[in-house]
């Protein structure tokens, strides 16, 4: 009987919000040193992590990708996003970081569920390492987060979560995945009863809905209601559920090792090759080959042997 093959080792360091505040600083002396000293395996967070260097050589290292910085970089990286930075041999570096509540504090300052998720996702989408000079606003709001919360003021979490909802916004921009997301947001809010059926198939996307019922609960007949939604949405109210469905589908995908004919199952379809169809036409490939694309960062965390330590 073969060996089992041994896990590497990856660390999961959790951090706790100070109460009342959506931000966790860590700033100061302390951050200033050689990174990556005697550390050769990967950690990630609970939370959203802002760094930003100042100065310093070395790289990060984001799963298996690795690139260099030199000062004046910033990173965002998502909960669950394995990586780790490296300082030059016998150099130090200068960070200080934001750790964000991201969905804690989306679902307060929007009062539009369906509209705070599709942030949310944009902004866990993927990991940014970029340079201040080429993004100078998203920079200068992270500097302007850190400095307040570095000199305390009175109210200083009401103007730190200002400005924080305007970086969020701005993260979430530079995330859209494709025109088609800039078409919809250049259409303006959806009406009322619109967001009652998106809020509807949220949480019933695993039930067998049928479009003449949506149309009840707008209130209008269904020929209306089809020629409403599609208006609005760009896309035909069947076309929009199997979307959330796969969508949910690759979040199962990207974080568990669940069997793929079960998450079909999980997510409302009543057959593998329905499923399997439907993913192939949305997302361009089967579901076993997305599961294995290098970006499903979550997911590859299964392959770890994973041990758990409080934040630095």
């Amino acid at each position: 009987m073969a060996k089992k093959r041994k896990k590497p080792k990856m660390e999961f360091r959790y951090y706790q919000m100070p109460a009342g505040s959506p931000i966790l600083a860590l700033l100061g002396q302390k951050w200033v040193q050689n990174y990556g000293n005697d550390v050769d395996y990967l950690h990630f967070h609970n939370y959203l992590e802002i760094g930003f260097c100042y100065e310093g050589d070395g790289f990060m290292a984001f799963g298996e990708a690795k690139m260099r910085f030199s000062g004046r970089e910033f990173t965002v990286i998502p909960p669950n996003y394995a990586h780790t930075t490296n300082s030059d041999l016998g150099t130090v570096s200068k960070w200080e970081y934001l750790f964000i509540d991201v969905e804690g504090f989306m679902k307060k300052f929007l009062n539009n569920p369906v509209k705070a998720e599709k942030m949310i996702q944009r902004i866990y989408s993927k990991a940014l390492f970029l340079k201040e000079n080429e993004s100078p606003s998203i920079a200068a709001k992270i500097l302007k987060i850190m400095n307040i919360m570095r000199e305390g003021e009175e109210f200083y979490i009401e103007e730190s979560s200002g400005v924080l909802a305007a970086l969020l916004v701005e993260i979430a921009r530079l995330n859209r995945a494709s025109p088609e997301d800039r078409v919809e947001e250049e259409t303006g809010k959806l009406t009322n009863m619109i967001t009652r059926v998106l809020d509807f198939v949220s949480y019933h996307y695993m039930e067998d809905i049928r479009i003449e019922d949506l149309a009840k609960i707008c209130h209008i007949s269904e020929t209306h209601f089809r020629r409403v939604f599609t208006s609005h949405m760009k896309v035909s109210p069947l076309e929009y559920i199997n979307s959330v469905r796969i969508h949910t589908a690759c979040e199962f995908l990207q974080k568990t090792d669940i069997p793929v004919a079960d998450i079909a199952h999980k997510c409302g379809f009543t057959t593998n090759s329905t499923f399997n169809r439907n993913f192939r036409q949305i997302m361009g490939v089967t579901p076993v080959e997305w599961r294995k694309r290098p970006e499903n960062y979550e997911q590859q965390l299964l392959d770890f042997d994973i041990h758990s330590e409080e934040g630095w």
